[in-house]
């Protein structure tokens, strides 16, 4: 038997595998990736019971569609090479599928949550209530085009539109979409509509490219995406600020309609008239009052009155002042007139002080006293007012008009 150098046993061992596993398809889950600097793919595919080394070479990466993690379940389809330095084997990956699910489901959904982590789906910009000119991103020869514009006929005709001739399928899609997204917001458009028909998931794929979302979400102009049918998702309806269910939705959701507008500014115009009128009438009611007024109170008007006022003040002094000479002259004529009437006057005054007096005297008669049962009760010679400070014993004075009685306090008894 030959002896074998280990060089040359791995030389013989890699051209066995090599030639007999050309082409193998394996299934299992990944375990250790990693993402190499260089752009190559490295991880262990493994079951139950065994591991198999892989690797994905840069070349090979570009036609996936998802990110390879660990934990995924993948079908992997390549060839076996051996590494003679190290004696290793590994499966040379040219393609990966996800087992039970889709290969661009799985891409969708790892990108949707990406996006999401970065806040790509949120802080929405306002469409305009009044659009005057709007880009459209569609392809110039598709149905889509021809019926958003006669939707947009029949709502409002007051509106520019632009097209930018877009391919929404296949190779170089996402580029023009990107590309066009950009003029249009350089275009100082009040909003851009992104827009086609509807079609498979891979029909659609090119609305869930990186390079487009970035357009979207970079652009300062509102964008409507309006993709496919109602049960057609793009990662661009979530970007974009407004999602259309159809197309000709996005052309009624957008623009006003003219028809509603027009009985809206009629209603606004009766509104306007009746309220006009109002102030017309309320204002010439004023200015009747005014005029009225003014009439009344007129300059000759208040001349005639500052007239009449003058001769009422000429004649009230005439009579006051005549009044004055017929006193003057009574005063000239009877001297003692006004003596007399002042020793009248002075002589009621007296009679009317007398009188007062007299009744305070009679007030303090004893006589008075004395009749209303009354009698001046008197202790060491001074008025008792309160017969509450006698004390036992005290010797008192009963005084009226007719007799003086003294006698000694037996008992007191307070109230």
């Amino acid at each position: 038997m030959k002896i074998l150098s280990v060089s040359e046993l791995n030389a013989q061992i890699k051209s066995l595998l090599e030639a007999t596993f050309l082409q193998v398809s394996v299934s299992g889950e990944v375990s250790n990736f990693t993402h190499h600097s260089s752009g190559h793919l490295y991880f262990t595919l493994k079951d139950r019971d065994s591991s198999l080394k892989c690797v994905m070479f840069r070349g090979n990466t570009k036609n996936l569609k998802f990110q390879i993690q660990d934990g995924m379940n993948l079908t992997l389809q390549g060839a076996i090479s051996v590494y003679p330095p190290r004696g290793d084997y590994q499966l040379n990956c040219i393609s990966a599928l996800p087992s039970g699910i889709g290969e661009l489901t799985l891409a969708f959904e790892q990108l949707k949550e990406l996006y999401q982590k970065k806040g790509y789906f949120e802080n929405k910009k306002l469409l305009p209530k009044f659009p005057k000119k709007v880009a459209l991103l569609t392809s110039n020869t598709g149905a889509v085009l021809y019926d958003m514009l006669k939707v947009a006929e029949k709502r409002w005709n007051l509106v520019e539109f632009i097209l930018l001739n877009t391919l929404v399928q296949g190779d170089g899609a996402k580029e023009s979409i990107a590309k066009n997204v950009q003029i249009a917001d350089s275009l100082s458009a009040d909003c851009i509509v992104l827009a086609r028909g509807g079609g498979s998931l891979e029909d659609l794929w090119a609305f869930n490219e990186p390079l487009v979302i970035e357009s979207i979400f970079n652009a300062k102009t509102p964008i409507v995406s309006a993709i496919g049918h109602e049960p057609d998702i793009t990662l661009s309806d979530f970007v974009a600020d407004l999602r259309s269910p159809t197309p000709s939705a996005a052309m009624e959701i957008l623009l006003p309609d003219k028809n509603e507008w027009l009985m809206n500014l009629d209603a606004m115009q009766n509104t306007f008239n009746e309220r006009f009128s109002r102030v017309i009438q309320r204002k010439f009611d004023s200015l009747q009052n005014s005029a009225f007024l003014f009439d009344k109170n007129s300059f000759f008007h208040r001349l005639d009155q500052t007239k009449q006022n003058l001769d009422n003040f000429h004649l009230l002094l005439e009579q006051k002042i005549q009044h004055k000479i017929s006193l003057c002259a009574l005063r000239l004529q009877n001297p003692n007139i006004k003596i007399h009437l002042a020793i009248k006057q002075l002589l009621a005054k007296k009679s009317i002080q007398l009188e007062t007096l007299k009744i305070q005297l009679d007030s303090k008669n004893p006589k008075n006293y004395q009749r209303n049962g009354y009698a001046c009760v008197l202790s060491n010679g001074k008025k008792i007012k309160c017969l509450a400070e006698i004390s036992p014993h005290s010797l008192l004075e009963l005084q009226d008009a007719s007799a003086i009685i003294k006698a000694e306090v037996k008992e007191v008894v307070k109230q």
